[in-house]
């Protein structure tokens, strides 16, 4: 009595919604009122193999229906034909009422969808089209299956970035599996973690980078549909809250200066290395330090330096000059037809995207360390790194007048809203003429 009295429940409120469910379309001379009606029928003219009726959906818009059928059967006797349901006698009354409401209740939710966003929809078009399904999945499995395909598509970079949100979000749990759906990441959730976050003493910079990646990782299970887009917490929470802004460090042109021409001749090699680094980076656009451990002879064309960069993919064309050239000879010489311009990589010891990731950011770390230590040697109160050079490339250009634009282009910006949209026009000439202000 109390499963009728449910399924009695849920079919009145079911016919209460088939009754205020309709289309308004208005032209300049009328107006006309369609309603669409979705329901379950039992084909008595159609026998199966069994001796019983099949069970169909049926919806029927603007004098138009479409059959669909819900894969189970009954016998005509066994039906109430004036209120389309199994009656009481019906063997298996409760299994086939289930897949009526559930069957039901997934097309008045298709057809509520429809008319709350004012779609244009046939009879046809609402039963055949594909319902997105959504893959059952927690965060915890989704970030790690993330992550190591990253790593097989050799991403290792981005693959490293998303790992640490993944140990970010653990430890916001406790420490704890992140054991649980994508829509349990709600509005509340993200300000929490934000919360926590500014608790443990993370500037809004750091905190905006966090809550980015996980907005990222959102939004990738959105399109590998293991969470339904309107479930993502980022359409009501922004991040425009949080103060991104930082000041660029970057050192004035005495300063580059004097680590130019600092003496590091009788220092360790690791010393030189990263005086050498930090002036070709310097010399040449501000060349990134991976992308300078990843040039080779190829890269150099009629005394140019011709790459792509890895972080924006944009294209760089700039001019060599005469102290960038004598240190690509020195370490040539050094090195003696090594595959890489500079002693970061080797071709033989660091084959994978992985074992290349790792040498870098080894290197780098190295270098960094030399080079502040160079800084405070000679009295530059500025911390000295090799991101720094890049920086202090554009300042000393802009400085010197050289127009915003180009110092845009030699820099490689991909930004197509903002500069790359009159950057192309640039000519090779004028860039070179620029780069004549850096010493």
């Amino acid at each position: 009595m109390i499963v009728d009295a449910f399924f009695f429940l849920c079919n009145s409120a079911i016919r209460a919604v088939d009754a205020t469910v309709d289309a308004k379309i208005s032209t300049k001379k009328s107006t006309k009122i369609m309603k669409t009606s979705v329901s379950v029928v039992c084909c008595k003219w159609k026998i199966l193999a069994n001796g019983e009726s099949p069970l169909m959906l049926r919806v029927a818009k603007d004098g138009r229906r479409t059959m669909k059928s819900l894969g189970i059967s009954v016998n005509p006797t066994h039906w109430d034909f004036d209120r389309n349901e199994p009656k009481s006698n019906c063997p298996n009354k409760e299994l086939i009422n289930k897949i009526i409401l559930k069957t039901r209740l997934e097309f008045q939710e298709r057809l509520l969808e429809k008319k709350a966003s004012k779609e244009e929809f046939t009879a046809s078009s609402l039963v055949n089209e594909e319902k997105e399904s959504i893959k059952a999945q927690t965060v915890e499995e989704f970030y790690l299956n993330l992550v190591a395909e990253l790593k097989n598509k050799g991403q290792i970079g981005t693959s490293y970035a998303y790992l640490s949100s993944y140990r970010m979000l653990r430890n916001f749990n406790r420490g704890k599996r992140l054991n649980f759906t994508f829509s349990h990441i709600t509005v509340n959730y993200c300000k929490r973690f934000e919360e926590w976050l500014r608790a443990k003493g993370d500037k809004d910079t750091t905190i905006s980078y966090q809550l980015r990646t996980l907005r990222a990782t959102f939004n990738r299970a959105i399109d590998a549909r293991v969470v339904s887009r309107d479930k993502s917490p980022f359409a009501e929470y922004k991040l425009s809250h949080l103060n991104t802004k930082t000041m660029k460090r970057v050192l004035s042109k005495s300063d580059i200066l004097r680590i130019i021409q600092s003496d590091c001749s009788d220092s360790k090699p690791i010393r030189q290395l990263a005086q050498d680094l930090f002036v070709f980076s310097y010399l040449c656009g501000g060349v990134s330090f991976v992308d300078t451990a990843n040039l080779t002879p190829r890269n150099i064309v009629d005394n140019r330096l011709v790459y792509q960069r890895q972080k924006t993919h944009g294209g760089i064309n700039l001019p060599l000059s005469i102290d960038a050239q004598k240190l690509i000879t020195k370490y040539a010489v050094y090195q003696r037809g090594a595959e890489y311009l500079f002693p970061i990589l080797h071709y033989k010891r660091h084959i994978t995207p992985m074992q290349k990731t790792n040498r870098v950011r080894k290197v780098c770390h190295q270098v960094n360390q030399e080079l502040r230590a160079l800084g405070k040697e000679l009295g530059i109160s500025a911390d000295v790194t090799t991101y720094v050079a890049c920086h202090s490339f554009a300042t000393v250009l802009k400085k010197s007048g050289v127009n915003i634009g180009i110092i845009s282009q030699a820099l490689g910006h991909s930004d197509l809203k903002t500069t790359q949209i009159y950057l192309d026009s640039f000519e090779n000439s004028q860039i070179d003429d620029a780069m004549k202000n850096l010493l």
